[in-house]
């Protein structure tokens, strides 16, 4: 009878390296909050984009749960970008745009 090793446990850590190496060698660029404590509960580990791709990536161990927080974020971002009047705005705000944030916020929110 063969024998099969059992691997040790990959961490979240060790796991949310590998990937981020492997989307930067595939060339995604890879955006990751490293100390999340003071930012938003839930939002995903990962924001990859490549070309007209962007992905929201939540990494967990094999044994990882995703919190309500977590779940909340992914649907809210697929619902978006599978939206048929979905779009996707980038903008550069400084404090003197004030108006313009405001329009924007308040047009684009509706």
């Amino acid at each position: 009878m063969q024998r099969i090793e059992t691997l040790p446990p990959v961490t979240e850590a060790q796991f949310q390296n590998r990937t981020i190496q492997l989307a930067k060698g595939c060339g995604w660029r890879v955006y990751h909050t490293h100390d999340s404590r003071r930012s938003e509960a839930g939002f995903p580990d990962l924001v990859l984009v490549k070309g007209s791709v962007i992905a929201f990536v939540e990494l967990k161990s094999e044994r990882g749960k995703v919190s309500p927080e977590q779940t909340t974020w992914m649907q809210i971002l697929h619902d978006a970008a599978c939206h048929p009047k979905g779009r996707v705005y980038t903008r550069v705000w400084r404090p003197h745009d004030t108006d313009e944030i405001e329009a924007f916020l308040t047009e684009k929110g509706r």
